[in-house]
């Protein structure tokens, strides 16, 4: 009788769960620039950030140059073929070292001023500074931020104190164990920028829920009655059996704070969820097949296209649910408890992340 009874006390307990009210984040966290400000601090300075694949820098003096939130940075190989990552700052006088993508430098020269750095950032020359008894270059090196690689990604972090890598991936090592990632060839990337806040794009990914009415081609390859979404430790995993014809692998998955990863049978994709400011956002897609050749080039091709071609049916509805969320009419919607599993457990860690889990209900109208 005890163990009925225990039982029953479970069954309700998770009733409980699926029948409490469960909202999103308020409209105004998907405009308001204070809380985009807040989430640059508490979110992207502090969490770790896929920057690009090892083989976008193969040798000495290789580097990749982007952005995210704002903060401009670049990841380059030295010398010594380790890998290393600085702010896009000259200690100077604030401009950019290195122009945004990816290409090759022998030597860090400041082109504002002609300042040089070694790939340890240190400074080397100040030409034509003058004499100042202050002035001290092993004082005005390049900031450095942490660097760390994992199964052929590179990742950075601006905090110091931050965890490692391998403890912020959470679940996901774990999860793609027996996927061989390592052999997959990157064959191209691609970017894409949208008018929305980088939530409503996230909100959009972690949700299969909207496959049916975006994308009619998408649903008719897989079985969208045994569709579901989980969680684990920071990440959401979308899984789906496939029908005859799909592309996909049936895996779906994102990682806290803003990057994805989908296997399929022939390859893998990835993508990097850059916010531009409060109300713009920037997507950057990079492709990998286990067959890189000449041969697989147009099978290739047409799975890029493919998955280029679902994203751009997002922009529409992101777009026009940016517009909506910006108007003053609509405050917050509910979630599905059969759907949209993700986006709440996405819209948890925004709260944790910026201090607000503890807030009242009606602070967040």
């Amino acid at each position: 009788m005890q163990a009925d009874t225990s039982l029953d006390e479970r069954k309700s307990a998770a009733q409980a769960v699926a029948d409490a009210v469960v909202y999103g984040l308020p409209a105004r966290w998907y405009h308001a620039r204070a809380i985009y400000e807040a989430e640059r601090r508490q979110i992207f300075a502090r969490n770790w950030q896929l920057a690009c694949a090892e083989s976008d820098i193969r040798g000495p003096g290789d580097y990749v140059s982007t952005d995210v939130a704002g903060y401009r940075f670049f990841v380059i190989r030295d010398r010594d073929g380790a890998l290393r990552a600085y702010h896009n700052v000259c200690p100077h006088r604030a401009s950019t070292l290195l122009d945004a993508g990816q290409g090759h430098c022998d030597l860090l020269r400041c082109r504002y001023h002609g300042w040089v750095f070694d790939s340890a950032g240190n400074l080397r020359r100040a030409p034509d500074f003058g004499e100042a008894a202050w002035f001290r270059k092993e004082d005005h090196g390049l900031k450095a931020i942490r660097v760390e690689s994992w199964r052929g990604l590179v990742f950075v972090n601006f905090e110091r104190e931050a965890p490692p890598l391998a403890q912020a991936l959470g679940s996901l090592p774990e999860t793609v164990k027996d996927y061989p990632l390592e052999s997959f060839t990157k064959v191209r990337q691609v970017e894409f920028e949208m008018n929305c806040n980088w939530k409503t794009y996230t909100d959009n990914f972690v949700e299969g829920y909207h496959i049916p009415g975006i994308h009619p081609s998408f649903h008719d390859v897989i079985d969208f009655s045994k569709f579901e979404t989980t969680h684990a430790e920071a990440l959401v995993i979308m899984t789906a059996p496939q029908k005859s014809g799909s592309i996909y692998g049936g895996m779906w998955l994102w990682g806290w704070p803003n990057y994805t990863l989908s296997v399929y049978p022939t390859g893998m994709n990835c993508s990097r969820i850059v916010p531009l400011d409060e109300t713009r956002t920037r997507l950057v897609y990079s492709f990998f097949f286990k067959d890189a050749s000449d041969a697989a080039r147009t099978a290739n091709e047409a799975t890029i296209e493919t998955n280029c071609a679902i994203v751009r049916e997002d922009f529409g509805i992101c777009e026009h649910a940016q517009g909506n969320l910006q108007a003053g009419i609509f405050q917050h919607g509910p979630l599905s408890p059969k759907h949209e599993a993700g986006v709440r457990y996405f819209h948890d860690e925004v709260r944790r992340a910026l201090g607000r889990e503890a807030i009242v209900e009606r602070d967040w109208l």
